[in-house]
């Protein structure tokens, strides 16, 4: 293990000694024959959507303790009615554990990931939002795969109409392939999100057949025990933004074999994603994603692209301060906010918090930085 990933392993393991014990009662077992993949317990991260978590979970308790052993809920210190709701909740194979503070996406799988493993040693996990959750059979289908091959499996992603989600379709990497790493370094240069070839789920209820690819979303994400004893949890600094697609390309890149199969079927009820475009750039809606969206990205694209990201890095950015647009009245925050993110995203570093970033915001704006309830994950 590296210093950085002995130093985030560190860190994690405060965090989670820090916060409020987890319920580690016993799980009743069941009569139900185990399934052919072995123990899979399911890692949900939730904030403020307490609706969404009912459903997910309804789904996920609904199956057989031989297709799901346990369920590990990471509960983002929302502030609606989560946790009350969680509290009412009594099936043996429901694990709560709250955060202290929203640590968002990334912090919420690390710990979530990492309260699995010790509490029940699975053969596999499988992470998910609290508005992901998988399509009748899914799991059934898991368990029937030849899975001699994976480290971890993809699901193919559905929005609730049927139609492909677009944010959670796995990809190849095509700066190992030497095939499309041009269309990528233009995609990159324009500041369109992540890279990738991405892979087109068929239509829904129209099977395809599996396939390797190198990077992919924790929606439905499946990933076997020793593979995550192997290479650790997701990096719980990152918060949101490319944590996923940066932990499964290090899967990838450690030798770890990801298989994308259709005929595992996830539901996430998202709204709809937007990459933004040249002509018309995204708009963030709080500032402090600002940080955290660029410092990633370019943590993602250098561990993607390797030397070729050198060349592209000047365009890059170049194409990222087009964004500048659509921030009028908030372009010296913007752009304090984006530099941050380069000196920091070159360097891996990602020990800055949400609320050191949002005081800087306040100090620039010159006013008190109020709490925000915007949902991060």
């Amino acid at each position: 293990m590296s210093r950085v990933e002995r130093k985030n392993w560190d860190r994690l393991v405060v965090q989670v000694l820090d916060a409020p014990a987890a319920d580690l009662s016993p799980v009743i077992s069941d009569p139900v024959t185990m399934g052919k993949a072995g123990r899979l317990v399911a890692v949900v991260v939730t904030y403020n959507r307490c609706d969404q978590l009912q459903v997910t979970l309804a789904r996920l308790l609904s199956q057989p303790t031989g297709l799901l052993q346990a369920v590990v809920v990471v509960d983002n210190a929302s502030t609606d009615d989560t946790a009350p709701w969680l509290a009412t909740q009594s099936d043996p194979r429901l694990i709560i554990h709250r955060n202290r503070r929203n640590m968002g996406g990334a912090g919420g799988f690390a710990t979530g990931m990492q309260l699995a493993m010790q509490r029940f040693d699975p053969d596999w996990l499988v992470v998910m939002d609290d508005d992901a959750r998988p399509m009748a059979g899914a799991l059934a289908r898991f368990h029937h795969l030849d899975l001699a091959q994976w480290d971890a499996v993809a699901a193919a992603v559905y929005q609730p109409d049927g139609t492909v989600c677009k944010m959670n379709r796995p990809s190849r990497n095509p700066f190992w392939l030497r095939a499309g790493w041009g269309q990528n370094l233009w995609r990159m240069i324009r500041g369109l999100g992540r890279i990738g070839l991405r892979l087109e789920p068929p239509a829904l209820g129209n099977d395809g057949p599996g396939q390797r690819v190198d990077l992919a979303s924790f929606v439905g994400f499946f990933i076997r025990g020793d593979a995550v004893r192997r290479i650790g949890y997701p990096d719980p600094d990152m918060f949101i933004y490319g944590d996923d697609g940066f932990y499964t390309l290090g899967l990838s890149k450690a030798g770890g074999r990801i298989g994308f199969q259709p005929i595992v079927q996830f539901e996430h009820d998202c709204t709809t994603f937007d990459e933004g475009s040249p002509r018309h750039p995204r708009r963030f809606t709080a500032l402090w994603k600002v940080y955290f969206y660029h410092r990633n990205l370019l943590m993602l694209y250098h561990r993607a692209a390797g030397r070729l990201f050198w060349l592209a890095l000047p365009v890059v950015l170049c194409g990222w301060l087009w964004q500048l647009r659509a921030h009028a009245g908030e372009r010296r925050a913007f752009l304090a906010l984006f530099w941050l993110a380069l000196k920091d995203g070159l360097r891996g570093q990602t020990g800055r918090s949400r609320e050191e970033i949002e005081q800087r915001i306040a100090r620039i704006q010159g006013k008190r930085a109020e709490a925000s309830p915007t949902a991060v994950i």
